[in-house]
């Protein structure tokens, strides 16, 4: 999560909201994004989301099995969504998401049995620091 962290930390650098996602096969790291929407304008360009694309043309497959990703927030439906698509097989956040969460807190898409896929999911690793790094960045942008 500490690795997830230091990638937030560079999202605000291009106006994205702080929120990193490492990507790991095995215990180890294979990919380490943040948040590029406003930088790529891209709506999908989440943290989560390119950490899997990346870890997926690394493994040279969409089936993602093997693979835990950590991110500083909990995934919204779309990312909740990509990973359980991708088969991920765990999914460990920090700050939990009361407006969109995707993974225990609004909704769980990652547990629900009618899906295809089951995604573990771990909540609330160093959730404190991952919650005050997004409301310093909103508070930095409030008149």
């Amino acid at each position: 999560m500490l690795l997830a962290l230091e990638e937030a930390a560079l999202a605000p650098l291009h106006g994205d909201v702080p929120v990193g996602a490492v990507a790991l096969v095995d215990g180890v790291v294979v990919a380490r994004r943040h948040n590029e929407r406003e930088l790529r304008t891209d709506p999908t360009a989440h943290a989560e989301l390119l950490a899997i694309r990346d870890v997926a043309a690394h493994l040279g497959s969409w089936r993602l099995g093997a693979v835990t990703v950590v991110v500083t927030l909990e995934p919204c439906p779309m990312c909740a969504g990509a990973l359980v698509a991708g088969r991920v097989a765990r999914v460990v956040f920090g700050a939990a998401d009361p407006k969109a969460g995707a993974c225990g807190s609004l909704y769980n898409l990652c547990a629900d049995p009618r899906l295809n896929h089951e995604v573990v999911v771990t909540p609330g690793i160093l959730g404190g620091p991952a919650a005050t790094m997004l409301t310093d960045f909103f508070a930095s942008r409030r008149p």
